[in-house]
């Protein structure tokens, strides 16, 4: 493949745009990816005190909420989840896995008009439920299934 020369114009002048943006202070990944932090729900010991950080008193079972792990992981430290929400309205879903040290896994939030889908490797320290959480205009609903993990992901 041949690189143009305006292809390489056009990459240098963006990197020193943002190389600019970036000394000047108006530009701040690490800043902005920490005020999204929800460091109580992170930090919960317990599934309860999870799902309180997130906001989520109480869930309700729901069919739309479809969740997808293995059964049987053989290795903890890599078990493919996937979530959707058929829930009209969802703007958030989070995974809670009961027996980990740190039981919320993940929460993703989604714009207006994106498709509430997505798919991520946990780690499993061992045999657990798996618990997702939709949010959808304030109202929680939930799907969770039994992973058996037959060698621990999360130091063991």
């Amino acid at each position: 493949m041949e690189v143009g020369r305006r292809f390489v114009l056009r990459s240098a002048s963006a990197t020193g745009a943002f190389a600019a943006l970036l000394a000047a202070g108006l530009l701040r990944p690490a800043q902005a990816l920490a005020a999204t932090w929800n460091k109580v729900a992170f930090g919960a010991k317990n599934p309860a005190d999870a799902l309180k950080g997130i906001g989520a008193t109480s869930t309700a079972e729901s069919k739309e909420v479809q969740l997808d792990l293995p059964q049987i992981a053989e290795n903890g430290a890599v078990v493919p989840i996937e979530v959707s929400s058929k829930v009209p309205g969802t703007t958030s879903i989070a995974v809670i896995i009961e027996k980990n040290p740190f039981p919320l896994v993940a929460q993703f939030e989604f714009m207006e008009g994106a498709l509430p889908y997505v798919k991520l490797n946990a780690k499993v320290g061992e045999s657990s439920a798996v618990r997702a959480v939709a949010d959808a205009g304030g109202k929680f609903y939930s799907a969770s299934k039994e992973v058996k993990v037959t060698i621990g992901g999360c130091g063991g």
